[in-house]
Parts: C-alpha cells; sequence; structure tokens
C-alpha cells in the first residue's frame, strides 16, 4: 500500500494539513501583526486543505474496497 501513488498523495495532502496547522498555532502563540494579518487566512487554508484530505481519502477506500 505505501508504494501506491495515491496513497502517497494522501500522505502529502496531510502533511500539508499538519504544517498549516502548526503555522496558524506558532502565529496564534507569538501573537502580534503576523497573527492579526493572517490568522483566519490561514485557518481557512487549513478547513479546505482538510476538506481535501477528507474526500481523497473517501475516495482511496472506495477504489480499494
Amino acid at each position: 500500500m505505501t508504494k501506491d501513488p495515491f496513497f502517497i498523495v494522501i500522505v502529502v495532502v496531510m502533511a500539508a494539513v499538519v504544517l498549516i496547522l502548526m503555522t496558524g498555532i506558532g502565529g496564534f502563540a507569538k501573537g502580534g501583526e503576523f497573527n492579526k494579518k493572517h490568522a483566519n487566512r490561514i485557518m481557512r487554508y487549513r478547513i479546505v486543505a482538510q476538506f481535501v484530505t477528507v474526500v481523497l481519502i473517501l475516495i482511496f477506500v472506495w477504489l480499494r474496497r
């Protein structure tokens, strides 16, 4: 399964979600101008990335059953 290209794409997208989440949490923890300017946009990106990830996982499960 780890050699399946679709699985690798899912892992990459999941890593992107984690990266976006950590950026948002880091900005929130630091506060200041960066947080005021970018916090909502970063969290919107996270929501979109999570949606894409969930859809890809569901497609993967559907195709592999």
